[in-house]
């Protein structure tokens, strides 16, 4: 009889040759359980998902409550079903007054491929402005605006007329012009390495996109939902953008991306073709649920109150002389090293003593540290133990 292991290996489409391999029986809180039994600290929250932790009570029974009435009905924008109406409305009333249409999607990437769509035909143009360094999915469009050359360059050829600017790099922004139907960027650059823009260089984006006509849409997939100490990682420059994108926290666990916009700019997908954007599962009543539902806890719990102190703390311990540099906003830092190499022993070996971290796509030798948002003082004490152990180790 083969392992679950063996089966995984077999009959799972892989997508490197070095899987972490890890078996999980449960999670609960911050913490994952092996079949042994043994407990680890997701110190990475599933890549931003899971802001509130795992399993969380509320989050749960609204999926239970949910399963009860009704799974799919209908393609997304034909019914009008409780879930989605209630979800959005929630959003919408967290927002600026101009975000006040909801595209529920599956995914971020889905997001994305909507959010460019919307903003070519809304204006009429054809030019995308992205950064280098970007991360917005893996999808055809969403690759097309990644900014690294290496995880693009056998699958091209991809979207044409995107353009690359320096992320943080006011003198850039001239070549936003009148032919730019968007520039899409990520509030803080995640895959990068966690980089957090001057507040100046946001506005002066802002600006620049007024100037010329141009959609900003924001790419929040990964800072939003307290990740940084606001609710929305936008709010800590004094800028709005024309299009939001947000997932993965968005969910509480379930699958649900969207893009939000203006009525006016969304109504561009009504007509000259009707059905300018069609999903299935977008927006799947059971992840509806389940995003009210931890969208509730986050803000009756007050959990992003304390990020700014876990921030600090974190920023206190994770001091070595072989960690370069701890950067970035709220519980979504990175801590650099010299190398990709030693990077990568210290993650394998907090993971074995009970910590799981990694690494970033463009940023190889900087380690990912984003832990759930209900992560306590004493966890996060005994998380950087691992890891100042791991490096001592190495070091």
């Amino acid at each position: 009889m083969p392992t679950l292991r063996q089966l995984f290996l077999a009959n799972n489409a892989q997508t490197t040759d070095f899987p972490l391999l890890l078996e999980f029986e449960r999670a609960e809180g911050i913490y994952m359980y092996d079949k042994e039994g043994k407990a680890f600290i997701d110190l990475i929250s599933g890549i931003g998902v899971s802001n509130l932790g795992h399993s969380n009570p509320y989050v749960v029974n609204a999926i239970k409550i949910q399963l009860d009435k009704y799974m799919h009905l209908m393609v997304y924008g034909e019914y009008v079903q409780t879930p989605q109406v209630k979800f959005a409305e929630k959003l919408v009333s967290l927002l600026p007054a101009h975000l006040q249409s909801v595209y529920f999607t599956n995914s971020g990437a889905e997001a994305v491929e909507g959010a460019l769509k919307l903003a070519k035909r809304y204006t009429d143009r054809h030019q995308i402005i992205a950064c280098k360094n970007s991360y917005h999915g893996s999808t055809h469009g969403a690759l097309s605006v990644m900014g690294n050359e290496e995880f693009k360059q056998a699958y091209r050829p991809l979207l044409p007329g995107v353009s690359f600017i320096n992320f943080n790099n006011v003198d850039d922004l001239d070549f936003i012009t009148n032919k730019t139907a968007c520039v899409i960027i990520e509030t803080v650059q995640g895959e990068a390495g966690i980089r957090v823009p001057d507040t100046a260089y946001m506005q002066a984006l802002r600006n620049r996109c007024n100037e010329t006509g141009t959609l900003l849409i924001l790419d929040e997939i990964q800072a939003a939902f307290g990740r940084t100490g606001k609710l929305f990682a936008f709010q800590h420059f004094g800028i709005e953008p024309d299009i939001l994108l947000l997932a993965k926290a968005l969910g509480g666990g379930m699958p649900v991306g969207a893009f939000i916009s203006s009525n006016e700019i969304m109504g561009a997908l009504k007509e000259n073709p009707i059905l300018g954007h069609i999903t299935t599962f977008g927006g799947h009543p059971v992840c509806c649920a389940a995003g009210l539902a931890a969208l509730e806890v986050l803000l009756d719990e007050k959990l992003i109150d304390s990020v700014a102190e876990k921030e600090a703390l974190l920023k206190k311990l994770l001091v070595h002389p072989a960690i370069k540099q701890v950067r970035g906003k709220g519980l979504m830092l990175a801590a650099e090293f010299e190398s990709f190499e030693l990077n990568k022993k210290i993650i394998d070996r907090c993971i074995e003593n009970g910590v799981i971290t990694d690494w970033f796509l463009h940023c190889s030798n900087s380690m990912r540290i984003a832990p759930p948002l209900i992560i306590t003082a004493d966890e996060i004490e005994e998380a950087c133990r691992v890891i100042i152990e791991a490096v001592t180790f190495y070091s």
